[in-house]
């Protein structure tokens, strides 16, 4: 089977130029692609200038009545997302979104995604050719594994006759790993009960080397940026490890982190929603709590 992964790489600057890094999860998506048949990975961000997704769909439509892949892996980031529908839509294949498994069977493929906002599991049949999007943390990615050879793909984005508009910039958060790729989350809610007690919360990520999430009603109030929010209308996450700190577990917030490897909760309710779903549930005061948690998570990554 001849299976293509079409790489990310990760944004270098505020001009929307992407960086030398592929994204962890076209990395996932080149090993899953390895395994399942003749692989080929495409690059169509290698020169570092920005295109859009029309462009990429119009490329990439073209090299396939050529090539003639059965199946196309994409990251179900934001702009993978966009990518695959208009590709699937050129194409007439059959298009899968955010899918967490994926294996071939009778010439067909059979997938795993969330619906309804996380409350099911549904499997998924499509027939070949398909166009998939493949939810980040999917595929375990093998701790040796090596970084893809990847083969660029010329992008004409004067072809679609399209221009960029930059709107204002946004406020973001700098220096930490992207959301959508971290191993390690730490979020906050509405229990920190103010922006200013949200350098708790960053001591803590910092500690553990984590990326900073919040529910929604922490961005809305504007606590936080946008960027931040795991939830329904934020980010779908799946990290190995997932600290929810003050938050009650509403179901939109569950929506975009229940498929987390492990949740520990903090809460001091404990008929708080969020404890139905976690792992570990600690019912304690988040003010009394954290500072002595995170004083014991340095003496132990210290002792290590």
């Amino acid at each position: 089977m001849k299976v293509w992964a079409v790489v990310e790489r990760g944004t270098r600057d505020r001009t929307g130029a992407h960086g030398p890094d592929l994204r962890r999860v076209s990395h996932e998506i080149a090993a899953k692609a390895a395994s399942l048949g003749d692989a080929t990975v495409l690059d169509p961000h290698g020169s570092g200038e920005r295109s859009s997704t029309v462009a990429l769909a119009a490329a990439l439509t073209e090299r396939a009545k050529t090539d003639r892949p059965d199946l196309i892996l994409i990251g179900a980031t934001p702009a993978g997302r966009d990518l695959g529908a208009r590709l699937a839509a050129r194409l007439g294949w059959a298009y899968a979104s955010e899918i967490t498994d994926l294996k071939v069977e009778a010439g067909a493929l059979l997938m795993m995604r969330t619906m309804y906002a996380g409350k099911v599991r549904a499997t998924v049949r499509a027939a070949l050719p398909a166009v998939v999007s493949v939810r980040p943390s999917a595929f375990p990615l093998p701790p040796d594994a090596a970084s893809p050879t990847t083969e660029p793909i010329q992008v004409d984005a004067s072809a679609e006759k399209l221009g960029f508009q930059r709107f204002e910039p946004t406020a973001s958060a700098t220096g930490r790993v992207p959301l959508g790729e971290a191993r390690v989350i730490v979020s906050g809610g509405r229990g920190l009960k103010g922006p200013e007690n949200w350098k708790m919360v960053e001591e803590l990520a910092g500690t553990l080397g984590a990326a900073l999430g919040a529910s929604r009603a922490v961005t809305d109030a504007g606590w936080r940026p946008n960027e931040e929010q795991v939830g329904q209308t934020g980010k779908t996450v799946s990290p190995d490890l997932y600290i929810a700190l003050g938050i009650s577990g509403a179901i939109q917030h569950l929506a975009g982190m229940t498929s987390s490897k492990v949740i520990v909760a903090v809460n001091k309710d404990p008929d708080a929603d969020i404890f139905k779903v976690c792992d570990y549930g600690v019912v304690a005061d988040l003010f009394e709590f954290l500072p002595a948690f995170t004083e014991e998570v340095k003496k132990v990554k210290g002792a290590g």
